[in-house]
């Protein structure tokens, strides 16, 4: 039996300014023999193109992180499924630390490192990954992995879609909390405001917990980042 191959899903939406970087880092798991497929959901600033000679295949699917991650899924053909937001980058030797956790369990997740200007983003970091490891619930930025045959989809909703998908895989298997570190980019805490964006999650998360709409949840984020 040959190594075991990971497929990288990399949902995109008018990311031209950030994908080369996040495409050029998975070189190497290509190059491993690795697949990486980009699922865009209709951007217009040139992704699709820009993406192209860095993936081994570029879709267009409808718009939504969770239905293009779904697409995304549908199309690959490696023994593990990864979701990689379009900033964020994997530690090195990802692809051996994923393998071996998914002998434990069905799925993980890595902790994350924030990285920009400002001086609060290791403290988030610290947090989300802390509170990760005590509810067992991951967020996209984490970069889940999962065993493909387990994977029966992300929950196509405006928003939460991890929070969900973490919820019910946690029902079939505790998730392999890895210590390295994916390196993603603090921008959304920047532009929005570092302090306001964070007071804003917490907040959208505890109204998601007492059953608040996925489509009202998004309209909230959509006005105040």
């Amino acid at each position: 039996m040959g190594a075991e191959r990971l497929s990288i899903v990399v949902p995109t939406l008018n990311e031209a300014a950030a994908i080369t970087r996040t495409l050029e880092a998975l070189e190497p798991l290509r190059a491993r023999g690795h697949e990486v497929i980009v699922a865009d959901g209709g951007s217009e600033d040139g992704t699709h193109e820009i993406a192209a000679p860095f993936a081994d295949r570029v879709l267009v699917a409808g718009r939504g992180r969770a239905r293009q991650m779904n697409a995304g899924a549908a199309a690959a053909t490696g023994d593990a499924l990864l979701f990689l937001h379009a900033d964020t980058r994997l530690p090195a030797d990802a692809d051996r630390m994923i393998f071996q956790s998914l002998e434990k369990s069905l799925w993980g997740r890595f902790d994350v490192a924030i990285e920009g200007r400002s001086a609060l983003l290791p403290q988030i970091a610290f947090f989300i990954n802390l509170r990760s490891r005590l509810s067992g619930i991951a967020t996209g930025d984490q970069a889940i992995f999962v065993r493909r045959g387990a994977f029966a989809g992300f929950p196509e909703i405006a928003l939460m879609e991890d929070v969900a998908f973490s919820k019910a895989m946690k029902r079939r298997s505790p998730p392999v909390c890895l210590r390295a570190r994916a390196i993603t980019s603090g921008r959304r805490w920047e532009r929005g405001g570092v302090l306001r964006t964070v007071l804003l999650m917490w907040r959208l998360r505890l109204a998601y917990f007492f059953g608040a709409s996925p489509d009202e949840l998004a309209r909230r984020y959509a006005n105040k980042v």
